[in-house]
């Protein structure tokens, strides 16, 4: 038997519990991997409390997490590409990574460089795939200006440094908390909140070529009264505005692929784009975790670390 993170019934976080489970076993063109350490995502909290059910409905027992980061520890019959005691990260499906142990395809896999630590591989799928859809999206060129809203989030740092690194000049919507950070990573800091749109108009006197979304609340609204061309405002949350504005809305599902991981893992790796974690939790605290998300004002990712003792509490 091994622990998973269940819930039976949409709700808050007091519907989370650590269950025994049966060891997953690989089908011929699975892997099995022992997890070090997985990831939280703001959807992840929306489809618990049933938001989403319409689009993305749960099954009880339900488990969560997509993102992990672990070392193989079976291989299907017909996997030929990783081997017991690969150190690799990747993604599930099938919301099963909050786990001691999950099973994925092969080719949801890609090998952990080594100069990437676990707690930041772990965490990385979501937050860095949904970045890279959200930057191809737009097509940012150099010497162009780009907006980032939620720049100092999970997804929204890396989305900032993905576009900083094709040479435009970014703008990064983020409280004035975050300022000295955002500077540090050739960022333009602007404080969000009241008079918004002026301080984006003075930070931009040319204009704003493209805006990336990654909090929702009217910045796609936002976008269009700045005169960004739609085509080149993409939202990874409101989908309603984007609909109303021909805005798009390019996220996660769009470059789920083993090779843009990949890309993204050797960013982090070799220090290109810097991954900012905010905190990290035991699984047993995959409530605390959750809880901490939800106020939204985190710098970076928050991580769940199966190595962690189960009364370690949030490590910072």
């Amino acid at each position: 038997m091994t622990r998973a993170v269940r819930f039976d019934q949409y709700g808050d976080v007091d519907v989370l519990r650590i269950d025994d489970v049966e060891r997953p076993s690989p089908a011929a063109d699975q892997v099995l991997v022992e997890v070090v350490a997985a990831g939280i995502n703001p959807g992840e909290n929306s489809i618990r409390s049933g938001l989403l059910h319409e689009m993305w409905p749960a099954t009880f027992p339900s488990g969560q997490g997509s993102d992990f980061a672990g070392r193989v520890v079976e291989v299907g019959g017909s996997v030929g590409e990783f081997a017991v005691g690969d150190e690799v990260l990747g993604w599930s499906d099938w919301r099963s990574s909050q786990a001691e142990y999950v099973v994925v395809p092969a080719d949801h896999l890609t090998r952990k460089p080594a100069a990437l630590d676990w707690i930041r591989a772990g965490g990385l799928f979501v937050a860095g795939v949904t970045a890279y859809a959200s930057v191809r999206a737009v097509q940012p060129k150099e010497g162009e200006t780009v907006v980032v809203s939620g720049a100092a989030g999970g997804v929204g740092s890396l989305t900032a440094q993905l576009a900083r690194n094709t040479g435009a000049h970014v703008i990064g919507v983020a409280s004035g908390a975050n300022a000295a950070w955002l500077r540090s990573i050739g960022v333009t800091p602007v404080a969000y909140g009241d008079g918004l749109a002026d301080r984006l108009r003075a930070a931009a006197p040319d204009g704003i070529d493209a805006f990336m979304d990654t909090y929702g609340q009217g910045y796609v609204d936002l976008a269009v009264e700045l005169q960004v061309d739609p085509a080149r405002v993409n939202t990874i949350i409101d989908y309603a505005a984007a609909q109303k504005a021909g805005a798009k809305a390019e996220g996660s599902s769009t470059a789920s692929d083993a090779e843009i991981l990949a890309f993204v893992a050797g960013e982090v790796a070799w220090g290109r784009v810097l991954m900012p974690i905010a905190a990290i939790y035991p699984l047993d605290s995959v409530r605390e975790a959750y809880t901490e998300l939800a106020a939204r004002h985190t710098r970076g990712k928050i991580v769940l670390s199966t190595e962690l003792a189960a009364n370690a509490g949030r490590v910072s």
